[in-house]
């Protein structure tokens, strides 16, 4: 056991990911006392339930009142907001991060709104379902996990100290933690993340739009791979909202080489082109078994229920 990390820990948005730092940090014994403050009354009445914080509130100033880290765990839109309703509350040497999908928009959100006696470092845990609230968490969730971490170009011993501590903190609830530009991050994310998330968006869309193949035929026949579509297309439409709209110009950029690879595509399909589908195919599958290789080929564990990624 790591011991304890951080004497206070204020979590601000209490759903699936700040749920699961809870759980985790509470069950690896790395916090003291937990504040969490959550806009949504019935999400604070069932955190009470829960039982997993000391102190529920829906003021952010009061959850991070004495903090020394405190986890911004809202949409990515709400980032800024969230922040400046933090700031004046922190107290020095205080670290601030966040859970948040888009680092660029966040790093630049948190470097205009935090005072320079705290220690802002935008961080992203690639884990998730498509649950959410306080029911969805679960402590087990980062375990062996990627968690990103894009901090400020300060070079300050007592910053790069702050930095170690949260990438400790991670490793100690199960987490891989690896440092990288938040620009970087972002296009990263767009391969891996948006952009496959945006087209399950749409397929589902499609399918459920089709009047040949009424809605009924769609639930009835789905195999697997369009069941997997529906569960990605099951994600917080508010978190991907947020996420499209703060890091459009990776999403572009990354869409307009899908568009160009998926009309070369179509023209194989239309030319018949066995050898290219059956290259691409063949190259695809290695990526996959890579993946597998690599131990990310779940989110968590089966616990008896479908969880998707994030």
């Amino acid at each position: 056991m790591a011991g304890v990390i951080y004497p206070r820990m204020a979590v601000i948005g209490c759903g699936l990911i700040g749920s699961s730092v809870i759980r985790a940090a509470r069950e690896a014994g790395i916090v003291g006392e937990v504040a969490v403050a959550d806009a949504s009354a019935a999400h604070r009445a069932r955190i009470v339930e829960l039982g997993y914080a000391d102190q529920v509130t829906g003021d952010i100033a009061q959850a991070v009142a004495g903090a020394d880290l405190v986890v911004l765990a809202v949409p990515v839109l709400a980032m800024g907001e969230a922040s400046q309703a933090a700031a004046a509350a922190l107290k020095p040497g205080a670290t601030v991060t966040d859970v948040g999908s888009v680092k660029g928009s966040v790093a630049e959100a948190l470097s205009r709104n935090l005072p320079e006696i705290v220690f802002a470092i935008p961080g992203h845990p690639i884990a998730g379902t498509e649950q959410s609230g306080p029911d969805a968490g679960f402590s087990e969730l980062f375990q062996k996990r990627w968690v990103i971490l894009t901090p400020q170009a300060r070079t300050d011993d007592a910053y790069l100290e702050a930095v170690q501590k949260l990438a400790d903190f991670w490793t100690a609830i199960g987490a891989n933690v690896e440092r990288m530009d938040p620009g970087h991050h972002d296009l990263v994310l767009a391969v891996t993340s948006h952009l496959p998330h945006l087209i399950a968006y749409n397929i589902v869309g499609t399918a459920a739009d089709m009047e040949e193949v009424t809605q009924a035929e769609v639930m009835k026949y789905s195999a697997g791979g369009f069941r997997d579509f529906t569960r990605i297309a099951a994600s917080d439409p508010t978190m991907w909202r947020d996420i499209f709209v703060a890091n459009k110009d990776a999403v572009l950029e990354i869409l307009g080489r899908f568009t160009e690879d998926l009309q070369a595509l179509s023209r194989a399909i239309r030319w018949g082109e066995a050898d290219k589908l059956f290259e691409l195919f063949t190259r695809t599958r290695e990526i996959r078994r890579g993946i597998i290789a690599a131990g990310q080929e779940s989110a968590e564990p089966n616990f008896g229920r479908d969880h998707g990624k994030h």
